[in-house]
């Protein structure tokens, strides 16, 4: 078996940004120049994913769909912990369409063993994904975001899907859609997050849980830079472009920053989390087990 992490990407060949479910989605910007930007976009996907591979992991892919441009963000697919798959199901008619796709996908995944099982959410539910349930290693439970995007009662389906506890975050603004563009647990136990995306009960659940030297609080710039969404592996942290203020921060904590302009994809209000989706995340192992 081979132990290196693994992550699901799709390729950019339907990206593009030709509607608005955000407030950081600029179809218009896109629309200036599409094969510029499509160009653009290729490079940065490659880029992303050289740089995952850089960090020692592997990479599936999913072909792009045209008509489907928010497809390259897999971390809103499902939530996969312990070989087991809860796939999503979209609160935007936009995205409603990447379902059947991202389906099909993980049945692929699991007749080659990569996955094990595929549950879905119950009717009436929404929820999208790893983008709102984070796994963290340390602590052992599913962060979980709610509000914009993905429905509270999903919390609870979460918990049942895994048998894991899930901590609900409430999000305070549409700017922060889903958990993982204001909050990235790291491997030393650290939280980088942004305050301002989560409302009083979400801030008191950070902090009952992470403990005040452990926190890490994001600048308004480090949040707007899509910093904050970002993969982890061990010591090496993967995002786009950071403001000198937060590679000085993590690199004080002993971080490796693997840096990747991704800026077609901010366009559209993503980034490196958004663009993967870790696909043998277990339960069973957290990064201070593994170094005793």
């Amino acid at each position: 078996m081979d132990p290196r992490p693994l992550f699901l990407m799709t390729e950019p060949s339907g990206f593009e940004v030709c509607y608005q479910i955000n407030p950081w989605m600029k179809p218009q910007a896109w629309s200036a120049d599409p094969a510029a930007c499509r160009d653009a976009a290729k490079m940065a996907s490659a880029a992303l994913k050289q740089a995952l591979l850089h960090a020692g992991a592997r990479v599936e892919s999913v072909e792009g769909v045209r008509g489907l441009p928010d497809l390259v963000f897999p971390a809103n697919a499902a939530v996969v912990l312990d070989g087991r798959v809860l796939l999503a199901r979209f609160r935007h008619p936009e995205r409603q369409g990447e379902e059947a796709v991202f389906r099909s996908a993980f049945l692929q995944l699991k007749r080659r063993g990569i996955v094990h099982e595929i549950v879905d959410l119950p009717d009436h539910l929404f929820h999208e994904g790893a983008g709102d349930a984070i796994w963290d290693a340390v602590r052992g439970h599913f962060w979980g975001g709610f509000g914009p995007r993905s429905s509270r009662g999903a919390l609870a389906a979460v918990r049942d899907a895994f048998g894991q506890e899930v901590v609900p975050l409430e999000l305070a603004s549409e700017r922060f859609y889903h958990l993982d563009t204001c909050f990235c647990p790291l491997s030393g136990g650290e939280v980088l997050y942004y305050p301002p995306a989560f409302t009083a009960a979400g801030l008191a659940e950070i902090h009952k849980h992470v403990a005040p030297g452990l926190r890490i609080e994001a600048s308004e710039a480090e949040a707007a830079a899509f910093c904050v969404n970002a993969v982890n592996l061990g010591r090496n942290v993967i995002m786009a472009r950071a403001p000198t203020s937060l590679r000085a921060t993590l690199t004080e904590r002993g971080y490796d920053l693997i840096e990747v302009g991704l800026d077609p994809f901010i366009l559209s209000g993503g980034a490196a989390y958004c663009m993967t989706l870790r696909l043998d995340r277990s339960s069973q192992l957290t990064p201070a087990m593994a170094a005793e």
